[in-house]
């Protein structure tokens, strides 16, 4: 990558510094400090952009810098591919649609929302980059202490309540990821992920016990994380309860689990492990399954907007889980499309939800279903206006909600429903990712459960979006700013943009899907990776 070498630091570094900068900055200044934040997420895009770019064009697939230039395994890597590229720029595309939107009023509900939003995009952009598990913990650890406040930021008992629960299951888990990666280390001796690629085929019986019991720890972490049932009981009342700019932005927090998931199985349990290939895909396939059924269940029985989305984030995890456990590199490339259209989609959907419903009373909801059931409604009343002229912002905002509902449930043309194609195009046609063998019932029963999911994500988006536009209590109008609808649109928009540029977008995500199912390569890049500056004589 010659001179843009340094930029792979740059995604971490910046968003820190930023944080730090912003926290001595007098709380009256918010704007200030929110510019300063959203300039800081500007650079950090346009430098994913560049090096999501570099990912693509480059020969070796994988970049490697050498934090305290250190070789690997012995000091700290960062490792950019195709992959991780693509999360960076994800996130920084979501990061500033969420900060747009919290500038018209939700930073100013608590103290220092920008700097703990930079510190979380720090440890977002460290997760997706790291090349080592420890220091995989340590960014995870920043991001979800960042998530912390973020989550009790305007404070609430209903806020402070969820915030509470989150904070206790993810406390949990992060103390199973500290004692998986001590037991990996015991086992193997190494925490470089490449390095831990060579060693893992070639352990004895009696270390591989332990090395795949502090794998189990750490896969338990990253499921809670990524929300599969049972683990993520927590997940829609939290989602749910967080300001919207914070709720949206969350929306990538489960991606980190399904992230390290994808990373992990196919580095490290490859068809090179030995006898501990394929370790875990059975728990990710049912787990996934169970976790798209439970998904759709809470979709068709939520009534309020916010825990929709929140199961809809399950079902999104759930598809991604159980698209990994089938081992199947063609799948991977169609849930790698998925994974960016259902982040965005959902991310602009917790957005939309606050404004849609600005003018609704609360319980709104319940009494629709209350008037539903026992009919409450006036027989003897006749004349009823016909031709009424739709307010410019309802219509806005029902187009935007027209479109959520669409990708959501996967109906065509939108994002949402190529990428499920993609997803089962890949299942019954694996090409050059192997054979092609029967399609086993488990694949049958994941075809069942990606249209049957869409099928409850629409009848539940068209049940909410009648009540909230055509038959609507209240018959307010809410007052909507332009910074406020725009990261929407936005969004929506990158969506409309991908379903335009499919056959690019999955020409780069098969070969990221590629690259992963061959991870030679880079095992390769990690291991030579040379030094900087003149070493001879050292």
């Amino acid at each position: 990558m010659n001179g843009l070498h340094h930029l792979i630091v740059l995604p971490i570094l910046l968003p820190l510094v930023t944080a730090a900068v912003l926290i001595p900055v007098d709380e009256r200044n918010r704007t200030t400090k929110g510019v300063i934040g959203f300039v800081s997420t500007m650079l950090v895009f346009l430098a994913g952009v560049v090096l999501m770019r570099a990912a693509a064009t480059s020969q070796d697939g994988a970049s490697v810098y050498l934090l305290g230039n250190w070789p690997a395994p012995f000091g700290i890597v960062l490792v950019l591919d195709r992959l991780s590229a693509l999360m960076l720029v994800l996130t920084s595309v979501l990061a500033l649609a969420t900060q747009a939107f919290s500038m018209s009023k939700w930073h100013r509900m608590g103290h220092h929302f920008h700097s703990l939003f930079q510190l979380m995009l720090a440890g977002l952009n460290g997760a997706f980059l790291t090349g080592d598990l420890f220091n995989l913990f340590v960014f995870f650890e920043m991001m979800l202490a960042a998530s912390y406040g973020l989550l009790l930021h305007g404070s609430g008992p209903l806020r402070v309540k969820a915030g509470l629960h989150y904070i206790a299951v993810n406390l949990a888990a992060s103390s199973l990821f500290l004692i998986g990666v001590s037991m990996i280390y015991g086992a193997t001796g190494t925490l470089n992920m490449a390095d831990l690629a060579l060693r893992i085929g070639t352990i004895g019986p009696e270390s591989r016990m332990l090395m795949e019991a502090g794998a189990a720890l750490l896969g338990i972490a990253f499921l809670v994380k990524a929300g599969m049932w049972p683990l993520g009981f927590w997940l829609p009342a939290a989602y749910s309860a967080a300001t919207p700019p914070v709720a949206a932005i969350f929306a990538i927090l489960t991606k980190v689990g399904v992230y390290i998931l994808l990373r992990l199985s196919l580095l490290l349990f490859g068809s090179d492990a030995g006898n501990s290939a394929g370790f875990g895909q059975p728990v990710l396939l049912y787990g996934g399954l169970l976790t798209i059924g439970f998904g759709a269940i809470g979709v068709l029985a939520s009534q309020a907007m916010g825990r929709l989305a929140g199961y809809c984030v399950l079902v999104s995890s759930g598809t991604l889980m159980a698209a990994i456990g089938l081992g199947n590199g063609a799948v991977i490339g169609g849930a790698l499309f998925y994974l960016v259209s259902s982040t965005l989609t959902i991310c602009a959907f917790f957005l939309l939800i606050e404004l849609v419903e600005r003018a609704r009373d609360a319980g709104a909801d319940v009494l629709a279903v209350t008037m539903e059931a026992y009919g409450d409604i006036d027989e003897n009343e006749e004349e009823k206006e016909e031709g009424v002229a739709v307010p410019g912002t309802m219509a806005v905002l029902g187009l935007c909600f027209s479109a959520c509902a669409i990708l959501l449930s996967g109906l065509p043309p939108l994002s949402g429903f190529l990428a499920k194609f993609a997803m089962l195009h890949g299942l019954f046609n694996p090409g050059s990712f192997g054979g092609a063998a029967p399609v086993s019932g488990a694949e049958w029963t994941y075809t069942a459960l990606l249209i049957l999911s869409g099928l409850a994500a629409m009848v539940a988006m068209n049940r909410v979006g009648i009540r909230t536009f055509w038959t609507s209590i209240e018959g307010t109008i809410p007052r909507v700013f332009l910074i406020e609808i725009a990261p929407v649109v936005m969004l929506l928009a990158v969506c409309a943009f991908l379903s335009l540029q499919a056959g690019s977008a999955m020409r780069y995500m098969d070969a990221t899907a590629k690259a992963l199912s061959e991870p030679q390569n880079y095992i390769g890049r990690v291991m030579s990776a040379p030094r900087a500056g003149p070493t001879g004589g050292e």
